[in-house]
């Protein structure tokens, strides 16, 4: 009988476009799972953009508290603000004076939000700039949502009208104002459909920065389950795939081969909007940063 040998062999590094392509990565964390990490001195570049995901039901003293703790240790922390969860301009206005006061931050994610049913007056990101707080506050850089395979929240026909319109808004949005804007997207595992996607938006006026989302290593029964959950479009079928090989079925699932296509598209010239690599931890944020410190990312604030 023959044994099937699955124990993980450790990875060989990847090639030096890969390697820079995730130089300067950023990472996402909830306060639940930082309280996990006992010093991200130990595990993250020095520098290090951390984003803090704000789900429905979280109060807002423990994603303050959790900015105040990643803040002083030294790492840029960028707080989800999500519309529809934010009941209105006086909540929104203390959310800022409480993050810039305890925290220090000047930096948000402006995104509709995980439901389907506002809180209260915001539905979606747009509206949470219209209020000029971000501006009069003097927020240095405002980050918005990106879905490189479409939304069906907004465009729930599978098209990208709707979604190439609020892009166009947000372009004006940015040319009159004083904050660097970025687009941070959702998570896909291809590359090819990621390439022609910031092409689109290059060909049509849209210039922001492209800060591509990539799933971090996680067991792939996981990473299904959060791919379907967040609304994956046709890249899922990668997954799929190798959950049919029994022999791959126990391995944790790696972004490699979605990097390394990334990565060869930039060193091609095209894609060049994709300015760096935001990660999503499924599987941990000590396994994302092990995985990437272990394919080129720069040494822990704490070795560096």
């Amino acid at each position: 009988m023959t044994i099937l040998n699955f124990r993980r062999k450790k990875p060989a590094p990847m090639n030096g476009d890969v390697a820079g392509f995730i130089a300067g990565y950023s990472i996402e964390v909830m306060p639940r799972t930082a309280e996990k990490v006992e010093d991200f001195r130990e595990i993250l570049p020095e520098g290090t953009r951390v984003y803090i995901a704000h789900i429905d039901g979280t109060p807002i003293d423990d994603m303050v508290a959790t900015a105040r703790r990643i803040a002083g240790e030294g790492f840029e922390v960028m707080p989800h603000f999500p519309a529809r969860i934010i009941p209105d301009a006086a909540t929104l206005e203390d959310w800022i004076a409480r993050y810039q006061g305890e925290a220090g931050v000047t930096q948000g994610l402006l995104l509709g939000g995980g439901i389907s049913t506002p809180h209260g007056a915001f539905s979606d990101s747009m509206q949470l700039m219209e209020t000029g707080l971000f501006d009069r506050a003097g927020f240095t850089r405002l980050h918005i949502a990106g879905h490189p395979e479409g939304n069906r929240d907004i465009d729930p026909d599978g098209g990208m009208k709707n979604v190439m319109q609020a892009l166009r808004w947000k372009q004006e949005f940015a040319e009159r104002s004083d904050a660097e804007m970025a687009i941070a997207t959702q998570f896909c595992f291809e590359a090819d459909p990621v390439v022609k996607w910031a092409e689109d938006l290059a060909a049509a006026g849209i210039t922001l920065p492209i800060h591509i989302g990539i799933a971090g290593p996680a067991k792939l029964q996981t990473m299904i389950k959060f791919a379907i959950a967040c609304g994956v479009g046709p890249s899922l079928r990668v997954l799929q795939r190798r959950a049919r090989d029994v022999t791959k079925l126990v391995l944790p699932f790696e972004p490699g081969e979605v990097l390394a296509g990334l990565a060869a598209a930039r060193a091609d010239g095209r894609a060049t909007n994709i300015e760096q690599v935001h990660f999503f931890p499924l599987g941990g944020i000590k396994t994302c940063a092990t995985w990437a410190a272990e394919n080129g990312a720069p040494a822990t604030a704490k070795t560096a």
